[in-house]
């Protein structure tokens, strides 16, 4: 049993995450993320910057009518601005009405700042953070103070440095957080000033770090053994420039290294991590640390040889520990543990070895080589079982849909048009529909077939639909896999769809939404 002070997980990847190049969210992501983050075990989930954006105007609104498990949603902004009474700040007042009950704000730490960006004094400066750290106590919030810049600001004065953490204190935080924001501190010095910071402050510590020497995660550690709890990050590591501390490594290193227990089941860390990669329409990195694709790979000769007798031998972790999987690359002999995992997760028996566990296992190689991937696709992925035990019938028969677009210059005119003919309990189906574009128009035809036989279809709506190319080298001749998220009153799955055709895609990801809910609710 460890006896440690425990460390609280902060995740930004819904603020701090999205200033990464190539990272969006729509609102939805968000809460499905902040969903995903709270059963995971996450205690602090950091939403976004009440006011600054819709989508996050959006976010804040949602999040106070669902219930979190675990986390504590958080909201975040800045210091009142100088020269002005903290209750007469439009901003400060846009944190406390997000609603949520805990509340991040920065202020500046380093000098530079605060006479070259702020234009201000130091006892303003100071005066900026307690003034806003009370006001926010006052109102009955949790107050995380982010020492922006703080290393930097204490390597040029330490005692203007901690000045403005003694700011914070009088003003009633109940953390204070060391920022490396340019991310150019080493783990040796990270260590020996959060020392100094546990010694004078006698305030709960926070490590926020960023990548740019690519020691993000490392300095974070090293805080952490030097006295700090708490520990802000982000999923995949996103961030501004090259990246935040990634939680994704951070968290198995603390718990699986470091004997300080964080999550209750670190087993979902993978499948978490690829959960945002696909929302992100971002390429999962294959060589991350823990939940990367060749993370437990082994490719030829003598290490093959010596993890199929005795795994740990160039395994440094169990694989399953994290929800991965050991990889043999040139026979492809592993798998089938994951399949079953998630079978019986899904509450399907199948066997160990049985003819069905087999055909399951080389129906999705087949798959993921065509460029299929199941990670935010969990219906598609049931559906698959479901043909190989026979549990499954399908709903309808395609026999034939068509699309056209169509486009008047000379009237400032285009349609998209769809028709698809099914044949539906014996019945044959033949419907036209019009849409914003092709893939609305396929869905208004197929609902409009559908409907006479299955009228429930009217309780469910597609919700978000992303497009990915894969193999991006291969110009025009590339394949698409599209990502369509459906949900009714009760809950949201996604599907998935490939081909190199953008329009067959999509109607397999949309046909997959389709059929698991008529499959559930039929």
């Amino acid at each position: 049993m460890s006896q440690h002070p425990n460390v609280k997980l902060y995740d930004t990847t819904l603020r701090d995450g999205t200033q990464g190049e190539g990272v969006n969210f729509s609102s939805i992501d968000k809460i499905r993320i902040a969903q995903r983050l709270d059963e995971f075990g996450m205690n602090y989930i950091e939403g976004g910057w009440p006011g600054s954006n819709p989508k996050d105007v959006s976010f804040f609104e949602r999040a106070a009518d669902l219930e979190w498990k675990n986390a504590k949603i958080a909201a975040f902004g800045s210091t009142r601005r100088k020269n002005i009474a903290v209750e007469d700040d439009p901003q400060v007042q846009t944190l406390l009405a997000a609603k949520t009950p805990v509340i991040t704000f920065f202020g500046k730490s380093w000098r530079l700042h605060v006479t070259e960006i702020l234009t201000t004094t130091e006892e303003e400066n100071q005066a900026m953070i307690r003034d806003t750290t009370r006001y926010l106590k006052e109102n009955g919030r949790e107050v995380i103070y982010d020492a922006e810049h703080f290393f930097d600001g204490y390597k040029d004065s330490p005692e203007h440095a901690l000045a403005t953490l003694m700011a914070a204190k009088e003003g009633g935080a109940d953390w204070v957080v060391l920022c490396d924001t340019n991310g150019g501190t080493m783990p040796h010095e990270v260590a020996e000033i959060t020392e100094v910071v546990m010694r004078e402050i006698g305030v709960p510590v926070g490590i926020h770090t960023h990548d740019d020497t690519g020691v993000a995660v490392g300095n974070a550690l090293a805080s952490i053994l030097a006295g700090a709890t708490q520990v802000q990050g982000t999923i995949n590591g996103y961030g501004e420039r090259v990246g935040n501390c990634n939680l994704t490594t951070t968290i198995p290193n603390l718990q699986l290294k470091m004997d300080r227990p964080v999550v209750k089941d670190i087993s979902q860390l993978t499948h978490l991590a690829h959960f945002v990669d696909d929302l992100a329409n971002c390429s999962h990195n294959i060589r991350a640390p823990y939940v990367g694709a060749t993370a437990f790979a082994h490719k030829g000769g003598m290490h093959v040889n010596a993890v199929q007798k005795v795994a740990h031998s160039f395994e440094h972790i169990e694989p399953s520990s994290v929800g991965n999987a050991q990889r043999i690359l040139v026979s492809e002999l592993s798998g089938q543990s994951n399949v079953l995992m998630k079978a019986e997760e899904l509450g399907l028996d199948v066997e160990k070895g049985s003819e069905e566990a087999l055909a399951i296992l080389q129906n999705l190689k087949e798959l993921e080589e065509q460029g299929y991937e199941f990670e935010a696709a969990e219906a598609s992925f049931e559906l698959l079982i479901r043909k190989h035990l026979k549990t499954y019938k399908s709903s309808f028969d395609l026999q034939e849909y068509y699309c056209s677009f169509r486009r008047d210059g000379k009237r400032n005119y285009d349609i998209c048009s769809a028709t698809v003919k099914l044949l539906v309990n014996g019945e044959e189906e033949y419907r036209v529909a019009e849409g914003d574009g092709p893939i609305n128009a396929l869905d208004a035809a197929l609902r409009k077939a559908l409907r006479p036989h299955y009228p429930q279809i009217d309780d469910m709506e597609l919700q978000d639909y992303k497009v990915r190319i894969i193999d991006s080298h291969l110009g025009t001749a590339s394949k698409t896999r599209v990502l369509v998220l459906s949900k009714d009153e009760k809950e949201n799955w996604g599907t998935v769809g490939v081909s190199t055709n953008i329009i067959q895609a999509s109607w397999r990801a949309l046909v997959d939404s389709i059929e698991y809910y008529l499959a559930k609710h039929g």
